[in-house]
């Protein structure tokens, strides 16, 4: 069989149908919503009569005082719950978590990539930055001890020397 392809006049007929139909359905369903909160408006709230003495309006007062303290007890408890609910999912959350296992490490490939090219990728390809590691390296200069090549001589006569007083008091002359 032959498809045949659709006219773009038609295609932009068809859309155009589509939408209105519904729009309408749209247009529908909100002023549904709108008659269903208005129903349950008047089911909840009479309409007020305010002719009357003052002692009728502060009763009416304080019994709209009592419906509000109500319905703040009930939108409390229902916060309470949801909040304790939400905890209890979180702990489950993790317990399952917990019973899957540790989450495993994938493993990475090894990438051999220059400094140079990893700051391009890095920063892009406006900033031309080159890094050369080794010039910021300090220069340490390395210092030979004498005092370890000189103390490594004879061992016999370092004793010697340092035997009897006269030792004794060039050990103390020489660390002073």
């Amino acid at each position: 069989m032959s498809e045949k392809k659709m006219t773009s006049s038609r295609r932009h007929h068809l859309k155009s149908l589509i939408l209105q139909i519904a729009q309408g359905l749209l247009e529908a369903e909100a002023a549904e919503a709108e008659q269903e909160k208005q129903r349950y408006m008047d089911e909840t709230c009479p309409s007020l009569s305010l002719s009357g003495t003052v002692q009728d309006l502060q009763d009416l007062c304080r019994k709209l005082h009592q419906q509000i303290d109500i319905a703040d007890e009930q939108r409390y408890d229902m916060e309470s719950k949801v909040a304790k609910s939400n905890k209890e999912i979180d702990d489950l959350k993790l317990k399952v978590q917990d019973l899957k296992g540790k989450f495993k490490k994938p493993v990475l490939k090894k990438v051999r990539m220059s400094a140079d090219a990893m700051l391009q990728a890095l920063l892009g390809s406006k900033h031309k930055v080159s890094m050369d590691l080794r010039a910021n390296l300090k220069q340490v200069k390395k210092e030979t001890k004498e005092e370890e090549k000189e103390s490594v001589g004879d061992w016999r006569k370092n004793i010697e020397d340092k035997a009897g007083m006269d030792g004794r008091k060039k050990m103390f002359e020489s660390e002073a």
